[in-house]
């Protein structure tokens, strides 16, 4: 009888798990630094866009570059809230596919 072939042992000494999706030559969890590096910065202009809002009292958003308007929402506070909106959707995404790679 021949003897069973032993499968290919990784760093860890755990068998290589071959996924032909992505070829040979790449492997998913390389991807974790840049996800993580995007994760922090995502993070800090969320939190900076956020506290440049003007809410009851003016907040950090009546530092300087929002001026007060009477009567309704002045353009730079809207266009404030779509990249606030937009940075979120892009935080709420890289944190899928963080949870996805690491799990």
């Amino acid at each position: 009888m021949r003897p069973r072939r032993q499968a290919r042992e990784g760093a860890a000494g755990l068998p290589r798990k071959r996924n032909s999706a992505f070829g040979d030559g790449y492997h998913p969890c390389s991807m974790i630094p840049l996800f993580a590096v995007l994760q922090v910065l995502l993070g800090s202009a969320l939190v900076t866009l956020v506290l440049m809002h003007s809410g009851r009292e003016a907040g950090f958003g009546g530092i300087g570059f929002t001026p007060t308007s009477q009567g309704g929402t002045h353009i730079v506070e809207k266009n404030l809230t779509r990249l606030t909106v937009a940075v979120a959707i892009l935080f709420t995404v890289n944190t899928i596919a963080l949870y996805r790679v690491l799990a």
